[in-house]
């Protein structure tokens, strides 16, 4: 029986769909992961074993990326995805096999981590620029709004699962239900096509230098410039915010798994609701440019609230709201930014932007470890939400940036290359 995804395909008659179902499988083990992990070293080694955890990940994430995403530009997206899954599944599968020993050791923890970072470096670059590979420009803004849907449905089920089965049986089954669902996606990803191109690889070079490239190219574009940099600090301030603060709120509240369950599942819902139109709607009503900037102020805004109140329900409905907000900022400026950007480069360009978001994740973590030294978790999460909101300020002195996002996709489609032709050239 042919399985088909609930969403109008881009492309009728072909296999764009098992990239949806993958994704959200995808989508769906890594939150199953991102409950269940950071609860169990919440309650075994604390706020210091969260904050050491999140830090190492994070500066394992800032030299994998750089390190195996040059293959993502020569090699085939698909066999790729795959690999990185499988690699995922392992991980997943090892990391519930050590939970299942009831023995808890940061160390081993991070360790088996690494594996899960290694992938995730193959993975994302491929899964970021295979879209532009399968679906003609007319109807990537679709595609990527579908693969969106697809991945935050994902998240959506992912939570809700997670502190149900956490709940119910503990971390370890937990986990294993995660390396399951991402064998799964892994089978997916196979079903993907080769897509024919024509566009040469590039040149074989020393890794070192295909990450010098990719982030000399990004810094010569004033655009793209400005937008990794607004990236950095929105990422900075943010990512505490979801992660690591969470569990550590909801622990003192007094609340179950199962809330941070529900955090993570509002979240997820903000997000897939934003994705199934509100936030084209809302880019319609007001422009690009002013959605982009109002929205990662309402995540902002959303931070700020969840670390100040005391109210369970109050702290569900904020994350919703960054999810909402969420959906504008990832829908808004990406066809843009895709498009803008050389084939040949997409993957190198889109991973060290990557990079740039990884180093802010390792000093979010580290810097919001150590506020929580000097003062009450209420305080720092409250001060990371306001710093999130001031950061939505810095799209403003992106130079060309209102008039690069005013431009349609016919118009936007090599732009770079066009205006900034020594760039790819010296490159």
């Amino acid at each position: 029986m042919r399985v088909t995804f609930p969403f109008k395909s881009p492309l009728p008659g072909t296999s764009f769909h098992w990239l949806l179902w993958s994704d959200a499988l995808t989508l769906l083990s890594m939150m199953v992961g991102a409950v269940a992990l950071p609860w169990w070293i919440a309650q075994s080694g604390g706020a210091h074993d969260l904050a050491v955890y999140g830090v190492l990940a994070a500066a394992m994430g800032f030299v994998a990326l750089p390190l195996l995403s040059p293959f993502v530009d020569r090699h085939s997206k698909r066999s790729l995805m795959v690999v990185g899954l499988l690699g995922f599944g392992i991980s997943g599968a090892a990391m519930a096999a050590f939970a299942s020993w009831s023995h808890y050791r940061l160390d081993v923890v991070v360790a088996i981590a690494a594996i899960a970072v290694l992938a995730n470096a193959l993975v994302q670059p491929a899964t970021n620029s295979i879209v532009t590979e399968l679906v003609p420009p007319a109807g990537l803004s679709q595609a990527l709004g579908l693969q969106q849907s697809a991945q935050a449905a994902g998240r959506l089920v992912g939570p809700a699962i997670a502190g149900a089965v956490l709940a119910a049986v503990g971390t370890a089954w937990t986990l294993w239900l995660g390396a399951l669902l991402l064998f799964a996606a892994a089978l997916l990803a196979t079903r993907l096509p080769r897509p024919d191109t024509t566009v040469a690889p590039p040149p074989r070079r020393a890794w070192a230098t295909e990450f010098r490239v990719g982030l000399r190219v990004n810094w010569a574009i004033p655009i793209e410039r400005g937008w990794v940099l607004c990236n950095f600090v929105a990422a900075l301030v943010m990512m505490p915010c979801v992660t690591m603060l969470v569990p550590l709120k909801v622990q003192s509240l007094g609340l179950s798994a199962a809330w941070l369950g529900w955090c993570e599942a509002a979240l997820s819902l903000g997000l897939l609701v934003g994705s199934l139109g509100p936030a084209t709607w809302w880019t319609r009503a007001q422009g690009r440019f002013a959605t982009r900037v109002t929205s990662a102020a309402l995540i902002g805004v959303g931070c700020a609230i969840a670390g100040w109140t005391s109210d369970r329900h109050v702290l569900v409905a904020m994350f919703a709201l960054m999810g909402f907000a969420s959906a504008a900022t990832n829908l808004v400026g990406k066809t843009h930014r895709m498009l803008a950007r050389p084939l040949a480069f997409r993957a190198r360009m889109s991973a060290a932007a990557i990079m740039t978001t990884q180093v802010s994740q390792t000093l979010g973590p580290a810097i919001a470890g150590l506020a929580l030294v000097h003062w009450s978790l209420r305080a720092v999460y409250l001060g990371f939400g306001l710093a999130s909101i001031a950061s939505a300020l810095g799209f403003f002195l992106i130079p060309g940036f209102r008039a690069f996002m005013a431009l349609d996709h016919e118009q936007v489609d090599g732009f770079y290359a066009r205006t900034y032709p020594q760039v790819f050239e010296t490159a």
